[in-house]
């Protein structure tokens, strides 16, 4: 199965949950900003690829590290994710990065973001 396979809202969210404290906000706004962008029916059918790749992996259980160990298990993921982000980077628009702040604050309170 592929990372882009592997993507899915539910397991999307579920993830982000279950981890947002433990992977920590660097980790989790790309992420967001991955999502948001991939919203936007802007966003070409490429650059959707690339981004719900980079989720798909996120949220896929066997990474090259695994998510379980401390302080060094998302930077596999935080490796993937900025490496989409780059490849994306139009995309992510001031109403993205809004939208990704936003849900931060809602998640980790007003120093979030």
């Amino acid at each position: 199965m592929s990372h882009s396979e592997a993507y899915s809202e539910s397991g999307f969210w579920d993830k982000l949950k279950k981890y947002a404290q433990v992977a920590g906000s660097e980790v989790i706004e790309k992420v967001l900003c991955l999502y948001y962008a991939a919203q936007r029916p802007e966003t070409p059918a490429w650059a959707k690829t690339v981004i719900f790749g980079a989720l798909g992996y996120f949220i896929f259980p066997l990474d090259a590290v695994p998510d379980v160990l401390p302080a060094v298990g998302y930077g596999d993921d935080l490796g993937v994710i900025a490496g989409a982000l780059v490849t994306v980077s139009l995309y992510i628009t001031d109403e993205v990065k809004q939208s990704a702040r936003d849900r931060m604050k809602a998640w980790f309170g007003p120093k979030s973001g």
